[in-house]
């Protein structure tokens, strides 16, 4: 299992996987498309196990480009068949220093990370366990249910 920067010939694999991970939602390719040229905004990683792609995860600088950033996993999503195998995790620990290092050839720093998800979704616990994000706020009926803001303060190499 390999994590790496997204390229252009990934957004097929990535958004079978995003099709699959996220069913209410449509257009894929597109969406994950314009993601990948907003960089260095928006930072793409894929996670690939032979020759396929079975997730990803898409980090966005908040607020400007700052000295000390403030990150939000934008998105972050595994195939139903690969995932509670640790494939998440992974994408957020090994892309992490990628995105510092990113973040480095800007001049900048991180300082938080954030991350909103529903409020019934089990990757609350990845997110504590892997960014020791704490629930900070709910916000009722966001989208397709209520939404929690999760924050990672000063969040550790």
């Amino acid at each position: 299992m390999t994590i790496r920067i997204m390229e252009t010939g990934d957004l097929a694999g990535a958004a079978e996987v995003h099709a699959d991970a996220f069913t209410r939602q449509t257009q894929s390719q597109q969406w994950l498309e314009c993601n990948l040229n907003a960089a260095p905004r928006f930072l793409c990683y894929v996670c690939e196990e032979q020759g396929k792609i079975i997730g990803y995860i898409i980090w966005a600088q908040k607020s400007g480009f700052r000295p000390e950033a403030v990150m939000e996993v934008e998105q972050l999503a595994v195939h139903p068949e690969h995932q509670c195998q640790g494939v998440g995790k992974r994408l957020i620990n090994e892309s992490l220093p990628l995105v510092r290092q990113a973040l480095a050839e800007q001049d900048s720093v991180l300082k938080h990370v954030i991350v909103s998800t529903r409020a019934d979704n089990h990757a609350q616990k990845l997110y504590r366990d892997t960014l020791d994000a704490e629930v900070e706020a709910t916000l009722t009926n966001l989208y397709s249910a209520d939404e929690v803001l999760m924050v990672a303060r000063h969040v550790q190499p």
